[in-house]
């Protein structure tokens, strides 16, 4: 018994130890520093806040008016009259107006035909032609849905002209025949940033805590002889799984922090929406921050130089940001790159932490995105175990020579 507490004092000796090195090399780091501190506080700010306006709002397009009728000015000034459009410029044909989306200074393009109030007067159906420049879709948004609004109040207008009713009811069911109520469900202000900003945080907690444990795997194998993790003039480090412990435990309390603050301090701040249960959070957050560690340290053994983290990491994020599904659906993913998405913690947290903060979700619905947080924290952790092994047999072996 007493050996048995002896080689457990000494286990947790040494991880204490570890873990305290640990700490003293992310604070002395000026580059791990600002992986694990300053880009969790600061990025999640600077996103936040560019996306703080939720929608566009007078987004410039230009007019080709071929008509120059009453009915085609009434259209030009109702859509200008929108929150969401300003008319900037007038042009003469469809050439001019190409230039200018080319040349950025509009981002669509309203074409109305010369034959546009003669069709309306015989009855018959006229067109108004919408271009779209397609490279940011909120603008997109904005300038097509715009036109399509303006379309049906001008047409509902028409049909009440024609429909010599005798009561204000009577109008209000010719121009709306069938009332819809629209309701925007998890996302009332149908912004950009409510929609997505919540996953980018998640994918951002795991890129800060894989950068930061890589660059200072980098430094680790430029300091140390032959290129490895670990020291091999400290006894301390003579295990590994009181190195991966060790060091868990360090990055775990940073994370643990990081992961606060993202999750709750920013939502707040930017008034996205909240309507998760702390418990629910608690209990999701635990297993991905761990996954994410030890993923971390597991991708750390890729790393030889200080920069290399920082070219692996930062070339994924965006397509895991894709792999989610939150930018674009999950079900129009090819089954081969959802599969390569399952390798990640990000891709089960953003949707886990999206479902309950965004959505509501209680314990019991984001339970499969639980359990395969633990099942990848858990290999992940046997892998960085076995990466730490080798390196401790490496640094022994020189050790010895």
């Amino acid at each position: 018994m007493s050996t048995f507490l002896n080689r457990l004092r000494e286990h947790f000796t040494d991880v204490l130890h570890i873990w305290r090195n640990e700490m003293i090399k992310v604070v002395k780091d000026e580059g791990v520093l600002m992986f694990l501190v300053v880009v969790p506080l600061g990025y999640p700010l600077l996103y936040s806040w560019i996306y703080n306006n939720e929608t566009l709002h007078e987004t410039p397009v230009v007019v080709v008016d071929q008509s120059h009728s009453a009915l085609s000015r009434q259209f030009i000034n109702d859509c200008n009259a929108t929150p969401d459009v300003h008319v900037k410029y007038y042009a003469e044909d469809l050439d001019e107006a190409r230039s200018l989306i080319s040349r950025q200074l509009v981002k669509g393009i309203y074409l109305i035909p010369s034959d546009f109030a003669t069709r309306i007067s015989r009855g018959e159906q006229a067109t108004v032609s919408v271009y779209c420049d397609m490279s940011l879709m909120l603008a997109y948004k904005a300038v097509y849905q715009t036109a399509m609004i303006e379309a049906g109040r001008l047409g509902a207008g028409l049909k009440i002209k024609k429909a010599g009713n005798f009561t204000k009811r009577e109008d209000v069911i010719t121009a709306q025949p069938l009332a819809v109520d629209e309701v925007a469900m998890f996302n009332p202000s149908g912004g950009y940033g409510s929609c997505v900003l919540p996953g980018v945080l998640m994918i951002l907690l795991q890129q800060a805590i894989a950068l930061g444990i890589g660059m200072a795997a980098g430094t680790a194998r430029e300091r140390h002889r032959n290129g490895q993790l670990i020291p091999d003039d400290d006894p301390h480090y003579r295990g590994a799984y009181r190195i991966v412990w060790g060091k868990a435990l360090c990055y775990g309390m940073i994370g643990a922090v990081a992961a606060a603050y993202l999750s709750m301090a920013v939502p707040r701040m930017f008034s996205f929406p909240q309507l998760a249960n702390g418990w629910t959070l608690l209990w999701m957050l635990i297993p991905y921050t761990m996954a994410s560690i030890f993923f971390g340290m597991t991708v750390s053994c890729l790393v030889r130089y200080r920069e290399n983290v920082m070219l692996i990491m930062v070339f994924v994020s965006v397509p895991l940001l894709f792999l989610t599904g939150v930018s674009w659906p999950q079900t129009s993913i090819p089954s081969y790159w959802q599969g390569v998405s399952w390798l990640f913690p990000s891709t089960f947290g953003v949707r886990a932490f999206i479902r309950i903060n965004s959505m509501g979700a209680s314990f019991s619905q984001i339970l499969p995105e639980i359990r395969i947080l633990w099942i990848q924290a858990a290999a992940y952790l046997g892998m960085a175990c076995l990466v730490y092994r080798y390196q401790f047999r490496l640094a022994k072996k020189n050790a010895n020579e």
